[in-house]
């Protein structure tokens, strides 16, 4: 457990006090970084970071000490704020430096008043990112992190919960909440104070209805406005996401791992009403404009919290299972390579077993099974990606849920998955390309807005007889360029924008996928092999009838 509790719960009081030390000096930033770098650095300091991935929003303290899993959705513009400002007792005159820095509001006292005009007042730059939770993640590593989480929270002090009698409903969404949180919460009298947080009222109470209101909260705000997730049915938390350092390393669909100090000031939704006023006066159709912009780009603190990034670091991966650099260079990846290596061939021929009898005995489809999923583009000449395996499996009955029990396997094997049931309802009405929206100035996401590494499982044995439609023939074109070139264009009206990506791509039809298949000479050099050692060709004879295999390289 690391010591000094206030870096956890009052993140800003130690910002202040390198501040004071420092003065205007730009070295006190520099300072406040490596101080929280150091923290983290401490045995399992990670851990006792609440999380907004695994923890309710109305259990986080206002302006502590927060970590968020995301994925950039979007970037906004660039942002000004008051980087050092002085503030004016009205009575004494005395004047008093302050830093502006991860605040979204100017701290000022009762008898207190900004200078605008002070010369000592500096005015920085900072980038804003719209976050969301990673898209298709599995249950077993949301289900990991929590186990690992070992914050103690308690309910905000802004939430005031209303009593009211529970549904049936309600209590059958109470039993599926982690039993890892409700441990926590049998726990809390027990623990007492942990990681200078701590728990107050009746827990059991609290996390009734707190989830209750947690859902309502998503039922009712989420058709007024759209938190943009990429897949539907996503649920979490999305984040603005304010960064003050090195932004140009990142990317839209870039994994993150943030920590920082989290914002969700009621202030804010005063101020943007105020704005929304302000721009009344103006022409009806700027005004239109500009409430749309302004409604997409400053929601409620309450439903789209700020964290204010202190540290911020790309994922190469999101696996709880694995150290979290694959550096082969580092010791901690040594160690766990040389630890599984000897357990590596037997583990594989378990893994090749367990998968052949879930292909009806098609041992050869397992073998092309594993190899597509630990595929990935380690590299691109010219516009050929190089290490994109994309697999049909062909001959998959109709009407039975052989695609959808694949599929589940396929979830307990990646960390992150989507199973797109290709019909001509869907991909006539779902929208599978990003696209900009200029009256909001947002970019609003489309399915195949995916981070790297997401297993995409396209199942086409749902597709009937129909038309498509202008959409979708779209949305079958941007499914062809992924496989083809694993790249998504990007929809931004005046052009499009190419996006390079790294999706894996597995297909389950009746006959012969609709989606390209490329024959390299690769597969021809199979073929002849097959033909010499066996006198047939597996593809024309499947291992088992019924079940066909056949790679789209």
């Amino acid at each position: 457990m690391p010591c000094g509790e206030d870096w956890l719960s009052h993140p800003l009081g130690i910002v202040q006090g390198f501040f004071a030390q420092n003065g205007v000096n730009s070295d006190w930033e520099k300072k406040v970084i490596e101080y929280f770098k150091e923290k983290l650095k401490e045995n399992n300091a990670p851990k006792w970071v609440p999380s907004l991935n695994e923890v309710p929003l109305h259990y986080l303290k206002p302006n502590s000490f927060v970590k968020f899993r995301c994925m950039i959705q979007d970037m906004f513009d660039p942002e000004f704020y008051m980087g050092v400002y002085e503030t004016v007792n009205r009575n004494t005159k005395a004047r008093v430096l302050h830093f502006g820095k991860y605040r979204d509001v100017a701290e000022c006292g009762p008898q207190q008043e900004v200078d605008l005009n002070s010369p000592r007042t500096t005015t920085l730059e900072r980038q804003t990112f719209y976050c969301v939770p990673v898209p298709g993640e599995s249950t077993w590593v949301k289900e990991a992190y929590v186990n690992a989480n070992q914050a103690r929270v308690s309910p905000s002090t802004s939430y005031t919960p209303s009593r009211h009698k529970r549904s049936y409903e309600d209590d059958e969404d109470m039993d599926l909440q982690p039993s890892k949180q409700k441990d926590q919460h049998a726990g809390a009298r027990q623990a007492g104070s942990v990681g200078g947080l701590q728990w107050c009222g009746e827990p059991k109470r609290l996390e009734t209805e707190a989830s209750t209101g947690q859902q309502l909260n998503f039922l009712n705000l989420s058709s007024p406005f759209d938190l943009n997730f990429p897949l539907p049915g996503e649920k979490g938390p999305a984040c603005l996401v304010k960064v003050y350092e090195d932004w140009d390393c990142f990317k839209v669909n870039d994994v993150l791992e943030l920590y920082g100090v989290l914002s969700v000031d009621p202030v804010l939704s005063i101020l943007n009403n105020d704005e929304r006023d302000a721009s009344s006066l103006l022409d009806p159709m700027e005004c239109a404009d500009a409430a749309e912009e302004q409604r997409v780009h400053s929601p409620p603190a309450s439903l789209v919290p700020r964290i204010h990034v202190v540290l911020a670091q790309k994922l190469q991966h999101i696996n709880p299972l694995l150290p979290a650099c694959l550096n082969k260079e580092e010791s901690k990846t040594c160690k766990f390579v040389s630890g599984f290596m000897s357990e590596l061939s037997p583990v594989r021929a378990e893994l090749l077993g367990f998968l052949t009898h879930a292909l009806l005995g098609d041992s050869l489809a397992a073998e092309y099974l594993i190899l597509h999923l630990i595929s990935t583009v380690y590299t691109r000449r010219d516009v050929l990606p190089l290490g994109k395996f994309t697999v049909n499996l062909s001959g998959c009955p109709r009407n039975s849920t052989f695609t959808e029990h694949l599929y589940r396997i396929i979830q307990h094997l990646v960390p992150a998955s989507f199973r797109l049931q290709m019909t001509i309802e869907n991909m006539n009405r779902l929208k599978f390309i990003p696209h900009k929206d200029y009256t909001a100035n947002r970019l609003v996401s489309g399915l195949l807005q995916l981070p790297s590494n997401t297993s995409l499982v396209v199942d086409e044995t749902l597709l009937e007889q129909g038309q498509l439609d202008t959409p979708g023939v779209h949305n079958v074109t941007a499914l062809s360029n992924l496989i083809t070139w694993q790249k998504v264009d990007y929809d931004f009206s005046y052009h499009q924008m190419e996006f390079p990506c790294n999706i894996n791509v597995f297909i389950t039809s009746e006959g012969r996928s609709l989606l390209p298949d490329e024959k390299l000479s690769v597969k021809n050099q199979i073929r002849q092999i097959t033909r010499q050692a066996k006198g047939r060709c597996w593809w024309q004879q499947p291992p088992h009838p019924g079940i066909e295999s056949r790679s789209c390289l």
